[in-house]
């Protein structure tokens, strides 16, 4: 992806066109894909699309959606987080905690101390990994066990109720405006701003590049550690935030809330056709991907499939998903290479 003002010559142009709609044409898969689960579910059990049922299962996708944006953005850098599943349950904590000694406060600012302590969280990340340059893999595996750990020693066992939280809170996970969730116009806000920022802004872009070839991208004067580390920092962020809807969506919550997250949130990232290996794909198909897991694991009982066949669909998912980017890939780089050579 072009990161420089300067305009792109003919040919690049075209490369880069072509890049565009080779990801564009992976996203629109991934919701034919999405649409066609959905039409076989409905046709084998109509009450699948009651509105009871499309709420629930937008709601199932919100939190994962979130989750799944954040770490889009590291992931297009080459990087990965395994800690967001501790940090979305530390965040749900501190929110709980909060409201329940503090009921009169108001919900912006406890969606804003949620996304703090994230932000906090992801600072650590992106420290240790830009400054320090130890691999995000190795990082994020330590700090999910160290934020872990702080949940557990924070709650000692204690288990917060709905019952103890203020309604007015409670009841932001279950209002919907024309028939969808709050929950779900607050993840579609965080997509949106987010792959406009992407898309629209030097600094977005760069990290594409980033993600490409980082020691390029240094040469060129990005500073790499500098985008990571604000990567890492907004990963955290959305997944406190994650944790704030989270204490607002189930009202009880435990040391326990977001253990083994991050596993669906990597996998969502790779369904919806962001590279492994950074530089492509995007927020918006990381969505989908979390859109189609979810309907995955509501659609499969209903079609009467064992819990054994859901995980292997969704590992097959996976490992097809990775091998069309490298597919994809390959097929760039070939066109790319026509393109000088001509």
């Amino acid at each position: 992806m072009t990161v420089v003002d300067t305009p792109a010559p003919p040919r690049t142009a075209r490369a880069t066109r072509l890049t565009h709609r080779v990801f564009v044409v992976r996203e629109l898969g991934i919701l034919v894909a999405l649409v066609l689960l959905i039409g076989v579910t409905a046709i084998t059990n109509p009450r699948f699309l009651s509105h009871q049922s499309v709420k629930d299962l937008l709601l199932g996708a919100t939190i994962l959606a979130i989750l799944a944006t954040g770490q889009a953005i590291v992931v297009i850098t080459r990087n990965v987080d395994l800690s967001v599943g501790s940090v979305l349950g530390l965040s749900a904590f501190l929110t709980g905690t909060l409201l329940l000694h503090h009921p009169g406060l108001p919900i912006p600012v406890v969606l804003v101390a949620g996304a703090a302590l994230g932000a906090v969280c992801g600072a650590v990340n992106g420290a240790l990994i830009a400054a320090a340059r130890v691999p995000a893999l190795v990082v994020t595996l330590g700090t999910l066990y160290v934020f872990r750990g702080i949940d557990y020693r924070w709650a000692t066992g204690k288990q917060i109720n709905a019952a103890d939280l203020p309604v007015a809170f409670l009841r932001m996970g279950t209002r919907t405006i024309l028939g969808v969730p709050l929950l779900t116009l607050f993840a579609l806000v965080v997509v949106l701003a987010a792959g406009f920022c992407l898309r629209s802004y030097r600094s977005g872009r760069e990290l594409y590049a980033i993600g490409s070839d980082p020691a390029a991208a240094r040469l060129s004067g990005i500073a790499v550690g500098r985008r990571v580390f604000f990567a890492f920092v907004t990963c955290g962020a959305l997944a406190g935030l994650a944790g704030t809807l989270y204490v607002a969506r189930f009202g009880t919550l435990d040391a326990n809330a977001g253990l083994g997250q991050e596993l669906n949130v990597v996998a969502a990232v790779v369904v919806g056709g962001v590279a492994i290996f950074g530089g492509s794909g995007s927020v918006y198909g990381a969505a989908l991907g979390a859109m189609l897991l979810t309907t995955i694991g509501s659609a499969l009982p209903v079609l009467g499939v064992t819990p054994f066949w859901q995980k292997a669909a969704v590992g097959a998912l996976i490992l097809a998903a990775i091998g069309l980017d490298r597919a994809l890939s390959v097929r760039v780089t070939k066109s790319l290479q026509r393109g000088v050579h001509q």
